[in-house]
């Protein structure tokens, strides 16, 4: 099944999405242009608007100032903020994200008020979708209710993002205003109230109304309803509900192409192109190469800063992962991870040591394969584009350390097809993974533990740890290392080991140490995949990580220098002045600032 390719689209939606655009204000309504009632009062109309609606899942185009703003992944509010990784690149090089990397933002940053435009445009466009469904002559009763399902799944996705990212979230849905003859002071919506019933009651009715499979991989099916609604569940500490919920999708769940969900066996295909939209994948947004636009806008554009740096790749040196991440892959001698005191067991680097030394070696101490996906190091197999380098690659190791990223970089053998050099950096068509089958398992392995059904959790999570120790998901060394192209041999390139927990430890640790091996789990089977910030963030433990991590971290590199995270107020991201100021009738905001800012 091919996924969407969101540029080639019928002329009604090519019309449609030029006049939808994203306007100064986070709601103010649409400008219908060229587009009249009876164009979009059919059948058509509205899957064209829907089509739409999924057309700003990448946060390209929808009012953001820069791809990376609103990037679908979250890299930056989810793995920088969250310590999975430094900006990297320069100090001076996007200097607004330094703030967001330290915790010194304010509500002035550009960045938050992109973000907060592009999830707002995908809002709309979905509001605008279910209105037309109540106008449209020629849709069967059948055939509304899909429609509207997959929108308001979309609806509840965006809205999702908005409410972790800046808690005080307004609602406006489809039944705001007359999107025909609209008034503008209806979209002028006070924050004050929890959206949360609003979100679930979305994914409740996508899970109950989404058929089981899809025509279209693109398309959301009712299990990654399911997923998702569990997952707000778990946000809101109803735990007895995800858990029921994530036991359904564990037991039938499947990909919207008909795959029962399962883990893949090798843990790379999660970010190949070449094996992308796997069992793994539960809603993804779908990313192509060379689409004939001549650019890379649907080419993942929102990473595109992010590979190594005077490398092949071009460009830009950005999402250097942390020292604190790469320790965390160290194993004891048991193959278990040090989930209490990793950072006093440091894994070797090359800071300072310059690229035409031939002494260094990498780490020979044991490790979990995983960073070896995630991380570029100096002197292993970075996919089949040879060694990593070392210094060579960074752009400066004092600023942001020594690594480099890896789950978003293409293959050498495929890139003539999964990679896009139409702009100046690199685009690619791995997808952008929002929820997969490995995060569905610790996320119901924390719902377990929170019930006290520590078995059930252990269970879960050493699903996760024996794929990772599959002999299919080692990185091996070269059989040549002068001609990477030429295949890997049977050696692994690194001293790896991963064991599963031994039966009954869960319930030997009790709740409180069981969770913290939860927590660290999803920390590096999530790895730079925007995940982290919010997580700390709903555990209420961020203060005392983050500032734990620039402490360790701040003595290897220069750039978290000044860095605090102060609690409450750095849970969440500020409401954007641009909008607070937008939202002003008669004198008086109607947005509310969140706490601190």
């Amino acid at each position: 099944m091919k996924a969407f390719k969101y540029i080639q689209v019928t002329a009604v939606l090519a019309t449609c999405l030029s006049t939808f655009s994203c306007k100064d204000s986070f709601l103010d309504q649409p400008v219908l242009g060229a587009l009249n009632d009876t164009q979009l009062t059919n059948k058509a109309g509205v899957n064209a608007l829907l089509i739409g609606a999924y057309g700003v899942l990448d946060g390209n185009g929808a009012g953001a100032a820069n791809a990376w703003d609103a990037a679908p992944g979250n890299w930056i509010y989810g793995s920088v903020a969250g310590g999975d990784a430094h900006k990297g690149s320069d100090g001076a090089d996007q200097g607004s994200m330094n703030d967001i990397m330290q915790y010194t933002q304010n509500a002035s940053n550009g960045f938050f008020n992109s973000k907060w435009k592009a999830s707002f445009e995908g809002v709309n466009r979905t509001n605008i979708t279910l209105f037309y469904i109540k106008k449209a002559q020629d849709l069967t009763a059948a055939e509304a209710k899909t429609i509207e399902a997959e929108a308001r799944f979309l609806r509840a996705h965006y809205y999702f993002d908005l409410k972790k990212m800046f808690n005080n979230v307004p609602w406006v849905d489809e039944t705001t205003t007359d999107y025909v003859n609209p008034n503008p002071a209806d979209f002028n919506k006070a924050n004050t109230t929890s959206i949360w019933p609003n979100i679930e009651a979305d994914f409740k009715f996508a899970f109950d109304n989404l058929p089981t499979t899809q025509s279209n991989v693109a398309r959301a099916n009712k299990w990654a309803a399911g997923a998702y609604l569990a997952k707000t569940y778990l946000y809101q500490k109803k735990y007895q509900e995800a858990k029921a919920m994530f036991d359904q999708v564990i037991a039938s769940g499947v990909t919207s192409n008909g795959l029962k969900y399962g883990l893949s066996n090798r843990y790379e295909d999660n970010f190949d192109a070449a094996t992308k939209n796997n069992l793994e994948s539960v809603f993804a947004v779908q990313m192509v190469a060379k689409d004939g636009t001549n650019s890379i806008d649907n080419s993942n554009i929102g990473q595109m800063l992010n590979f190594p740096y005077n490398s092949p790749f071009r460009c830009c040196g950005f999402y250097q992962p942390s020292q604190d991440l790469v320790n965390s892959f160290r194993t004891d001698a048991s193959g278990l991870p040090y989930v209490d005191d990793y950072n006093s067991n440091p894994v070797k680097n090359d800071m300072g040591v310059s690229s035409k030394d031939s002494t260094f070696t990498p780490d020979k101490q044991q490790l979990d394969p995983r960073l070896d996906w995630t991380v570029g190091r100096r002197g292993i197999p970075y996919l089949d584009w040879g060694k990593h380098p070392g210094q060579d690659w960074i752009r400066s190791q004092p600023y942001a350390g020594p690594y480099s990223p890896k789950k978003n970089v293409y293959w050498q053998a495929t890139q003539d097809k999964y990679a896009d050099q139409s702009s100046w950096a690199p685009g690619t068509a791995i997808n952008v993974l929002i929820i997969r089958y490995a995060d569905v398992l610790l996320m119901a392995a924390e719902a377990e533990a929170q019930l006290g059904n520590l078995s059930k959790a252990q269970d879960y999570v050493n699903m996760v740890r024996a794929r990772a120790a599959k002999p299919e998901t080692l990185v091996y060394s070269y059989v040549n290392d002068k001609a990477p192209l030429s295949g890997f041999s049977s050696t692994p390139a690194a001293n790896y080991k991963v064991a599963q927990y031994p039966a009954g430890a869960f319930a030997g640790y009790g709740k409180d140490k069981a969770l913290r091996a939860i927590y660290f789990e999803r920390k590096i089977e999530l790895a730079m995949e925007g995940h982290r910030f919010f997580d700390l963030s709903r555990w209420g433990i961020a203060e005392q990580t983050l500032n734990a991590y620039i402490a360790y971290e701040s003595k290897i590199t220069t750039d978290l220098t000044g860095g605090r995270f102060t609690a409450p107020k750095n849970n969440y991201f500020p409401i954007p002045q641009r909008q607070i100021d937008l939202s002003t009738v008669n004198g008086t905001p109607t947005l509310t600032q969140n706490q601190g800012y």
